[in-house]
């Protein structure tokens, strides 16, 4: 589940897989008994109950168990167990009889009746749940991207396609059923459009009765029968894993058989990445082949998304260029990530115009405007503009960023210039001794045209300019941009050449180029040959438009005159017209203070020949690391991180590569490594009781609030929150989910309806539309909330038009002044998916200025841990509610208490501490990572804290848990001197790499650290700085406490109280001082007393 739970985009589902979580209250094959070869009879009682589910009553058959009915369940098992002893025998034969066609290609039963034909794969499945969450059939076709079924000729409905009675839609996600006034009849419709026009009132059909043929993922039983219990016992067991190796297979050769698992190769999994690599050629050996995995899977994606029968609108752009409008039908399946700049190829098949072929790049995404697509054709000639049919649409895969990430891996493995040797070392996790740059620190810190800076940015713009390497983190609203963009103000000052400004997508790299412009800096923006089409704020910066404007030379200028006029020029004015532009992009980057880019930007041609020694990247933490090393190999010796690993990573479509590490940014691996991050600390985006949940569970509670509620009250705004002060709720939604019509993804349309009446009472009270944003984690509720919206609300379709909605991981780094979040989860056994990623939770909770609303199911929900401290904190204050809108009323729903939140891989940590999979070394036996109790010094500091923490995806992270320490512990572990070679000078028996030493050779002395005490250790290093700074709750300012005195007591050096904190109870005082206290930020006033030791020279 992990790899899914922080899996690749934000639509794929989850498929909870009984082996590794605990399906909650539902799993007798948890740990508790070790019943491996029976099935949970989940449903074998069902079949009556679908009249019942129509009012919204889930009756729960006894085979599932509550959290009480686990005795009776024992029994249960063990009578069926007792039944089965007798059948052994039988059971060997079961497998060598020759079973029917019509078998399930997963477990073999063949009960006419309960099984279902794929029109696709041309497989059958059966309706049974076997060990896995869902049933065989839906599970394929959710597995396989299969939507059309059709049933046996022998089963009591016949040789039936299931299709809509009105449109004849076959795609069975989007199929239900309605009861008619007659009973004995039921007629089949498609969700949208046909189940939800009015037309329907008309005859004696209640359309606000329908309901979805798949419901907690198994076909209806009166649809098809669901194997009995002991049916489902003599079938052959399959797990959920086979199952995804089996569809993965099935690919490459539909007719493998669960036999063919076992042939060696069939599923090699590629190495994992590591925390410290020995030299540049093992990282490369390493993260390579994940490039290119990544790169395989995403153009098998591209090239599998051929569409055809495809209408076009044809039209001419204001620069008389064609521009194609079309629908997809498939998109809202969550891998169809269309972005601007994209490149499509157009086909006419028809007969109607010769056959054609156009390749255009796209200008328009689906949003809530229409989900139309538009494409700027290259050149429109011979376009058969008055045809509208029979076209195709083909994704044109480009390689380009695959091979500028392999071409940066190889270049920081073979060029010795590519970086300094304390960053070549840094990166690479080698004990390097700390160096400071020298340089003419700035009297005023705040850069011109900017705001001003407050103390945390202040001394992160300080600490920055004196480090050769550097992490920010800047949880959200701290002005991360604003910090970065002063940074940059002040290397440019430096005049040591170009400043590089890179981060992973445009819209960042936009927002921080603007930023850098106000300062009064000479910045190019260089964007790929892809998007100098597309519109943006920052466009007048743009290289090629700044080329347009250069006055210095007329002859360029003449040419693209003509070339504008004319649209072709002569190839030797072509050849004129490209070395003039050269030369001239050549001047233009040469003389800029500032160059900004993607990542994958930073490989461009044009940047080959240029050295940047500052090199700043933001939103670090959403890039891969191969991502974040094309511009770090173009002779970084200054490099700064900005980024938060408390918010959500990188985007990997491939599991297979997610899973091996890739999904895992450079940022969050230096973290891991011990390199501090540099917090800031006061928030300028949330109302104060809006910022308070997320700054104590993600940040220890060591965000400041920047705006006051009196500055978060809008004015001639007339809404009614429950708690007048706290401008927040959580809206208790009963609905069911439905899976949505990609096959890929979830909707509620429970949470829809009630979504729309909050926006409506939102606008009503005198928001603007633009001032209002949704947000849901599923692409399946997004797209049904734009239809929704615009149909059923009861306010002018425009309104709800200009009301932005989109998914949590689109909305990352903006912000609105009203939140409205659908959860969607709601179900028996499915557990609630992604919403289990604290990072997104995050991102949700911490988007709105004014207020935030959340709409969904708490049942659900609150078997999460992370979610039920959320919905515990809604309860405090009084604001979980339900009942109509106008008339809200305090839930009386009941939580289990939340129990501490423990990080169980590694307690004592922060909660959140860092999203790691396992870095193989906590596989070493005996190594510092080592999470076995053998092996390993009883008395080692490492005990208590390994920093490659991640929270389990499974419901309960206190399984494993050995040492029961609460999350928010005073102080973020700190590493004990010798350990990560911050100490001043060697230690004992490790020879330190100073500067370029042993860079050449590459070679790395290893040797033991002392893991001592160490009280002098850490005077005057620059490394105390490093591990004291963010202690406490401050996590910045240095530990300044009302009682000095406690903290000075002779003898004791900060590591040593760090590492026995966790282990004795001798400071339990200091820690419960550490947190009465409000965090003000008293680190300037600490530092100017000189309050801590060894921070001389800043």
């Amino acid at each position: 589940m992990s790899v899914e739970a922080y899996g690749p985009s934000s639509q794929t589902l989850t498929f909870l897989d009984t082996e590794e979580a605990e399906l909650l209250g539902a799993d007798t094959q948890g740990s508790e008994f070790e019943f491996t070869d029976f099935t949970l009879p989940s449903q074998t009682q069902t079949q009556g109950q679908t009249q019942s589910q129509l009012d919204g009553q889930v009756i729960v058959s006894d085979g599932v168990l509550q959290n009480g009915g686990l005795d009776d369940a024992v029994v249960k098992t063990s009578q069926l167990l007792a039944e089965l002893n007798f059948e052994e025998d039988e059971e060997d034969t079961y497998y060598t009889k020759d079973l029917p066609l019509h078998a399930c290609s997963y477990c073999g039963i063949q009960d006419p009746a309960c099984v279902v034909y794929c029109n696709t794969s041309k497989k059958w499945f059966c309706n049974g749940r076997g060990n896995t969450s869902g049933s065989h059939i839906v599970n394929h076709l959710v597995r396989a991207k299969c939507k059309e079924v059709a049933l046996h000729k022998d089963g009591p409905l016949g040789e039936t396609v299931l299709e809509c009675y009105n449109c004849g839609c076959r795609n069975a996600f989007l199929l239900g059923f309605i009861p008619a006034k007659a009973d004995s009849v039921v007629v089949l419709l498609c969700r949208q459009p046909c189940a939800s026009q009015s037309s329907l009132k008309d005859i004696n059909w209640d359309s606000s009765q329908w309901q979805p043929l798949i419901q907690d993922r198994c076909f209806l039983s009166w649809l098809v029968k669901i194997p009995s219990e002991q049916e489902q016992l003599r079938a052959r067991q399959i797990t959920a894993q086979q199952i995804n190796k089996l569809e993965e297979l099935w690919k490459e050769n539909p007719s493998a058989t669960l036999e063919d698992l076992e042939k060696p190769g069939v599923d090699e999994e590629p190495q994992h990445v590591l925390l410290r690599y020995e030299d540049a050629y093992q990282y490369q050996n390493i993260f390579g082949p994940l490039v290119k995995l990544e790169a395989d899977y995403d153009k098998k994606l591209k090239e599998s998304q051929t569409q055809d029968n495809i209408t076009v609108r044809w039209d001419l752009g204001l620069n008389k260029k064609r521009i194609a409008y079309f629908t997809l039908p498939k998109t809202d399946s969550g891998d169809m990530r269309l972005m601007q700049g994209d490149e499509i190829c157009l086909r006419y098949k028809g007969d109607l115009a010769p056959l054609w072929k156009g390749i255009g790049h796209v200008i328009k995404v689906p949003d809530n405007y229409g989900d139309e697509i538009a494409i700027e054709l290259r050149s429109s000639v011979g376009a058969p503009v008055e045809v509208p049919h029979n076209f195709q649409v083909d994704f044109v895969w480009k390689s380009t960023s695959f091979d500028r990430m392999q071409s940066a891996l190889k270049t920081f493995a073979v060029d010795e210039t590519s970086v300094s040797g304390y960053i070549y070392h840094k990166l690479l996790g080698h004990e390097v001794e700390d160096v400071l740059i020298k340089c003419q620190l700035p009297k005023r810190f705040t850069a011109q045209g900017l705001p001003d800076l407050n103390h945390s940015q202040v001394y992160a713009v300080k600490t920055v300019l004196q480090r050769p390497l550097s992490l920010i983190q800047g949880p959200p609203g701290t002005g991360k941009t604003v910090t970065s963009a002063t940074i940059v103000y002040h290397l440019a000052r430096q005049g040591n050449g170009p400043v590089l400004v890179c981060a992973p997508s445009n819209i960042a790299v936009d927002q921080l180029t603007e930023k850098i412009h106000q300062t009064g800096l000479k910045v190019v923006r260089l964007c790929a040959k892809s998007r100098e089409a597309i519109d943006s704020p920052v466009s007048f910066l743009a290289l090629h438009n700044q080329i347009r404007n250069m006055d210095s030379m007329p002859e360029l200028q003449k040419l693209q005159q003509l070339k504008d006029e004319t649209g072709e020029l002569s190839s030797a004015d072509e050849k004129r017209y490209r070395a003039l532009k050269r030369t001239a992009e050549r001047e233009l980057l040469m003389n800029a203070d500032v160059i900004c880019c993607t990542c994958v930007g930073a490989g461009d041609p044009r940047l080959a020949k240029m050295q940047f020694r500052s090199i700043l990247i933001d939103e670090s933490t959403q890039a891969t690391e191969p991502e974040c090393m094309v511009p770090v190999v173009l002779g970084a010796k200054q490099l700064i991180l900005v980024g938060d690993h408390c918010q959500l990573g990188p985007v990997v479509m491939c599991k297979k590569a997610a899973k091996a590490g890739l999904s895992q940014s450079l940022f969050e691996r230096l973290v891991v490594l011990g390199i501090r991050p540099i917090r800031l600390q006061v928030q300028y985006r949330m109302h104060p009781a809006l910022s308070a949940f997320p700054s104590n569970i993600f940040y220890e509670g060591s965000l400041q609030n920047g705006v006051t509620a009196a500055d978060r009250i809008k004015k001639g705004f007339d809404f009614q929150w429950p708690q007048p002060d706290k401008p927040m709720f959580f809206y208790v939604t009963q609905g069911q989910e439905e899976i949505a019509s990609s096959g890929t993804s979830y909707l509620n349309r429970t949470e829809a309806a009630n979504v729309e009446k909050i926006t409506t009472r939102l606008l009503k009270a005198g928001a603007k539309p633009d001032q209002i944003g949704i947000i849901t984690p599923y692409e399946g509720q997004r797209s049904y909330l734009v239809q929704y919206m615009q149909f059923s609300g009861s306010l002018h379709t425009k309104l709800y038009q200009e009301v932005e909605i989109a998914s949590v991981d689109a909305f990352q780094g903006r912000e609105k002044d009203f939140i409205i979040l659908s959860c969607v989860r709601a179900n028996e056994h499915q557990g609630i998916g992604f919403l289990n990623d604290p990072r997104r939770l995050n991102v949700a909770l911490t988007r709105a200025r004014y207020g935030v609303i959340i709409v969904g199911n708490p049942k659900a929900l609150s078997k999460q841990p992370l979610w039920n401290h959320l919905l515990n904190y809604y309860k405090e204050q009084k604001v979980l509610v339900e009942g109509p809108l106008n008339n809200l009323r305090e839930s009386l729903m009941q939580f289990s208490k939340p129990r501490k939140l423990v990080n169980t891989i590694n307690p004592g940590a922060r909660f959140m501490s860092t999203a790691m999979y396992d870095a193989r070394e906590a596989l070493i036996p005996g190594s510092a990572y080592d999470r076995s109790s053998t092996g390993r010094p009883a008395s080692m500091y490492f005990q208590t804290h390994d920093q490659i923490g991640m929270i389990g995806a499974g419901p309960n992270p206190m399984a494993a848990l050995n040492i029961p320490i609460p999350f928010n512990l005073v102080m973020p572990p700190i590493p004990p001197p010798g350990y990560l070679g911050q100490t001043n000078g060697p230690a004992a028996g490790r020879g330190a790499l100073k500067g370029k030493a042993g860079r050449g050779g590459r070679q790395r002395n290893r040797g033991v650290g002392n893991h001592g005490s160490g009280q002098g250790n850490m005077a005057s290093s620059q490394a105390s700085q490093d591990m004291v700074s963010q202690s406490g709750p401050l996590t910045q300012g240095f530990i300044s406490m009302s009682q000095p005195s406690q903290m000075s007591q002779p003898g004791l050096s900060q590591p040593e109280l760090s590492q026995d904190s966790y282990l004795g109870d001798e400071f339990k005082s200091q820690i419960d001082v550490a947190l009465s206290q409000d965090s003000t930020y008293q680190g300037e006033r600490a530092y100017q007393h000189g309050g801590v030791p060894g921070l001389s020279q800043y």
